[in-house]
């Protein structure tokens, strides 16, 4: 008989997935997080370019190239007031790989991670497969994370926790005051916190902070990706960076997982992250239209939902029965507990898609509502 690790079998397949999977090939799909746009021209045109000259035909450093590395930096010191040193940068294939070194790195055999939950579904599954143990915290009543909740879980066998805002699933975006508190969790009990901010340019109300600006002990790693800003989920490009100690530790499991990203999204990354900034700033604006009709249709259906201030996603809360309801329909959405067992009566609505697509899904989520009730 075939004996699998008991890791892997601690992870089962992703509820996204298998909801998308399930689904039939005219549904409309509101289950993915993957922005309709397409890249940025001129993003693509440098991987082009790259390719025809044959730059991207070899491994680049584990790291990444210095030039992307050096663009990331400008970034940071453009977008967040961070200095970052090109060498305290890894680019990854995907900001789903920077968590996943980033656990792999700081996380010993049993050790406690501690994340939101309802939370991205990735950050309970990389605990278990980094031999660590899932400490799940509830969400206040607006699906923002508490950092009291944080501090209260956070025990001698804790080895990191996971901020993430803008949020998925519930779009929630942390205040800066929040953020610092974050940091000082981090430096007062001298555990990692991971901020993932694959979203931070979907921000419609509040702003986007960054706990690394407030962390005085090195104690903050960020999380990052090309994947969302500009729409660039199949290039697989993220990074993370942090202090130069831990670049280093998890660079080992980087060069030995990935040995180095994706060359030609490199020099596609690196194109987005210096050229114009429009393209960024006109999906912000269609996605915050999007979202207002969205909490519009669901208000008129009955369906409570806080207020979703980034991302582009809602999560409402739903009477039983109603997710089957709308995907027999030929909807999409996913349920609220396959991002953890608080996310119960809840549903994921992704509106990163077309407005005319999303009142078509609108009209029919309201049947779908009329008939469950």
């Amino acid at each position: 008989m075939i004996e699998f690790s008991e890791r892997v079998e601690q992870v089962s397949i992703s509820g996204i997935r298998e909801v998308f999977e399930a689904a039939g090939e005219d549904a409309i799909n509101l289950g993915l997080g993957q922005p309709d746009f397409p890249t940025p021209e001129h993003a693509r045109e440098a991987a082009v370019e790259a390719i025809r000259a044959g730059k991207a035909d070899a491994y680049t450093s584990n790291k990444g190239t210095l030039e992307l590395r050096e663009a990331i930096a400008a970034k940071h010191a453009r977008d967040n007031d961070l200095e970052v040193d090109p060498a305290d940068i890894i680019a990854t294939s995907g900001g789903s790989e920077a968590l996943h070194i980033a656990l792999e790195a700081h996380v010993d055999q049993d050790e406690e991670v501690v994340f939101p939950d309802p939370g991205f579904v990735s950050y309970e599954a990389l605990t278990h497969l980094a031999g660590g143990q899932p400490k799940p915290v509830g969400l206040r009543e607006d699906l923002t994370l508490d950092p009291a909740a944080v501090e209260d879980a956070i025990t001698d066998d804790t080895a990191a926790f996971v901020v993430n805002s803008p949020a998925n699933p519930t779009g929630a975006v942390q205040s800066p005051e929040d953020m610092r508190e974050f940091a000082r969790i981090a430096d007062e009990h001298d555990v990692l916190c991971i901020s993932d901010e694959v979203y931070e340019h979907q921000v419609f109300e509040g702003e986007h902070r960054s706990p690394a600006e407030f962390s005085e002990a090195g104690n903050v790693v960020v999380v990052n990706a090309c994947s969302k800003a500009y729409s660039m989920t199949g290039w697989r490009l993220g990074w993370v960076t942090g202090p130069n100690d831990r670049i280093e530790r998890m660079l080992r499991v980087h060069q030995y997982a990935q040995a180095c990203a994706s060359a030609p999204a490199q020099f596609a990354a690196e194109a987005a992250l210096s050229g114009p900034q429009d393209p960024v700033a006109e999906m912000r604006d269609a996605f915050e239209e999007r979202r207002d009709v969205l909490l519009d249709g669901l208000a008129e259906m009955g369906l409570e939902c806080p207020t979703p201030k980034g991302a582009f996603y809602a999560m409402p809360k739903v009477p039983e029965g109603w997710v089957e309801a709308v995907i027999d329909r030929g909807v999409v959405v996913v349920p609220g507990d396959a991002f953890g067992e608080r996310g119960a009566g809840y549903a994921r609505i992704s509106y990163a898609t077309d407005m005319e697509t999303l009142k078509e899904a609108i009209d029919i989520m309201a049947e779908a509502t009329d008939a469950v009730r």
